[in-house]
C-alpha cells in the first residue's frame, strides 16, 4: 500500500513459537505492519532487499546464514533500514560484533516479548536499543573502575552520557539541556576524544556500561 505510513517489518527467526509469538504483539500496534516471516538468513537477506523494510528483526542463530552474516551483507548492500537483532547470546562477543555490523538494537529472546516493541519505536527515533536485561548481565557498573580519562569530563559531558545511556537523541538531550544540538555534538565529540572512543556505537556502550558512575 503505497500511503501506508505505518512501520513496516520483516521477522527472521527459524523458530515457528518465537515468530508466533512476536507477530501476536507486533499486530497490536496499530502503527506498524508486519509485511512477512523468514526462517533462515538467506530468506532473510534477500527479503529485506527485496521489501526493504523500516525494520528487520534479526536472530543470530539461523540455518544458512547466521545472523551477523546477514548483518555483514545489509551493510555491504547499503541498506537503508534499521536492524534489531534478537538472540539467546548475553556475552560481550556477540554484543560488540553486532554493533560493528550495524545492529541498532540488541534484544535478548529472553525479555523479546517485552521489549521487541520498545526497541521498534527507538531504533525508528534515530536511537540505539540494548536490552535493560543485557546491559545487566554485561555490565557491573558499581565493581569498575573509573576508565582512563573519565575524571577529566564535565559535569556537562557526564550529563549528556547519562542522557545519552537513556537512549535520548541529540534534539532531547539538547531541549532537556536548554543547549542547541550542535552543542550536544561538539560535546559528544570531545567526550569521545577524552575516553579515546570512535564512533555513536561505542560512545552509547560507553554510556550504558558506566552509567551507574554518572
Amino acid at each position: 500500500m503505497a500511503n501506508d505510513t505505518r512501520t513496516s517489518l520483516i521477522l527472521a527467526d527459524d523458530h515457528p513459537i518465537v515468530r508466533q509469538g512476536l507477530r501476536q504483539i507486533i499486530e497490536r500496534e496499530a502503527d506498524m505492519n508486519l509485511l512477512l516471516e523468514c526462517s533462515d538468513g538467506v530468506s532473510a537477506f534477500s527479503e529485506t532487499i527485496a521489501n526493504n523494510p523500516d525494520v528487520l528483526i534479526l536472530d543470530i542463530d539461523m540455518p544458512g546464514k547466521n545472523g551477523l552474516e546477514v548483518l555483514k551483507s545489509l551493510h555491504e548492500a547499503a541498506f537503508a533500514g534499521k536492524v534489531v537483532v534478537m538472540t539467546v547470546h548475553s556475552d560481550e562477543e556477540f554484543f560488540d560484533e553486532a554493533l560493528r555490523l550495524g545492529a541498532h538494537g540488541y534484544v535478548l529472546k529472553d525479555s523479546a516479548v517485552e521489549d521487541v516493541v520498545t526497541a521498534i519505536r527507538a531504533v525508528c527515533a534515530g536511537q540505539n536499543y540494548v536490552s535493560p536485561a543485557l546491559t545487566r548481565l554485561l555490565f557491573r557498573q558499581k565493581d569498575q573502575p573509573s576508565p582512563s580519562g573519565f575524571d577529566s569530563l564535565t559535569p556537562t559531558e557526564k550529563q549528556i552520557l547519562k542522557l545519552i545511556a537513556e537512549y535520548q537523541t541529540n534534539n532531547q538531550i539538547a531541549e532537556t539541556l536548554f543547549i542547541s544540538p550542535l552543542t550536544v555534538k561538539t560535546h559528544r565529540r570531545n567526550i569521545c576524544i577524552k575516553l579515546d572512543l570512535e564512533g555513536n556505537h561505542a560512545l552509547m556502550r560507553f554510556a550504558v556500561e558506566y552509567k551507574g558512575k554518572l
